[in-house]
């Protein structure tokens, strides 16, 4: 199961041993590691994102579930990796991008506070037990959300029923009276706004999905490039 990772440690020492024994868990195949960072949050409240991603450039990250919840509990990526920056919540991301729950992320903000270190990963594993063994040894707080499926029929659905609203309105229009017309006008407007922001943030969350993808082949390729050449 595709999950995020977040293990909240006292330290940075203690977060990157963490970082290690994700490593090894990969190379046991005991998990599949897609992508991991380091967040380390200082005594003033602002932060620092460190990659950590041994496989393909920061950009791959851009736009996908893991840089989201970067983003959302450091940052953006790009702005943030390797310079202390001022923590931005939710304002410069998208949380449906994330696929994760907003409990989910005001739960890890409230374990990582000042002084506080994140090891944060977007993995795959059948069973929890290798990474929770292993992290609570080293003394971390385990967080893990299963990464949600984009609900594109839902949107669909929203978008159908405000194109039959704004319908109706303009039918209504037709026959309405000055001050009437505009008035409806001006609903018709707002219903129309709002039906392409909908229609934005699809196509959003299907491109998004599209990056994720993309994401996760380059690192399987580069996994299994290192393999070979360690082989040879």
């Amino acid at each position: 199961m595709d999950r995020m990772l977040v293990v909240v440690f006292d330290n940075e020492v203690k977060a990157y041993e963490g970082k290690r024994a994700l490593i090894q868990l990969d190379a046991e195949g005991s998990i599949s590691a897609y992508a991991y960072a380091v967040i380390t949050k200082h005594p003033d409240g602002t932060t620092t994102v460190k990659q950590e991603n041994d496989y393909g450039p920061i950009g791959t990250l851009l736009g996908t579930s893991f840089g989201s919840l970067i983003g959302l509990l450091g940052g953006p990526v790009g702005l943030a990796i390797g310079a202390a920056t001022g923590v931005l919540g939710g304002a410069a991301v998208d949380l449906n991008n994330a696929r994760i729950g907003e409990d989910f992320v005001q739960d890890v903000s409230k374990a990582l506070v000042p002084n506080k270190v994140a090891l944060v990963a977007e993995i795959e594993e059948d069973w929890t037990t290798p990474v929770d063994t292993r992290m609570e040894a080293i003394g971390g707080t385990i967080f893990r959300r299963a990464l949600s499926e984009a609900k594109h029929t839902i949107h669909e659905e929203n978008v159908a029923a405000m194109k039959a609203d704004m319908a109706q309105m303009k039918a209504e229009q037709a026959k309405a009276h000055a001050d009437r017309k505009l008035k409806l006008q001006e609903k018709i407007n707002k219903l129309d706004s709002k039906i392409q922001d909908q229609l934005q943030k699809a196509k959003e969350r299907r491109e998004a999905s599209e990056r994720q993808a993309q994401a996760k082949v380059q690192v399987l390729k580069a996994k299994a490039a290192a393999a070979k050449a360690k082989a040879s």
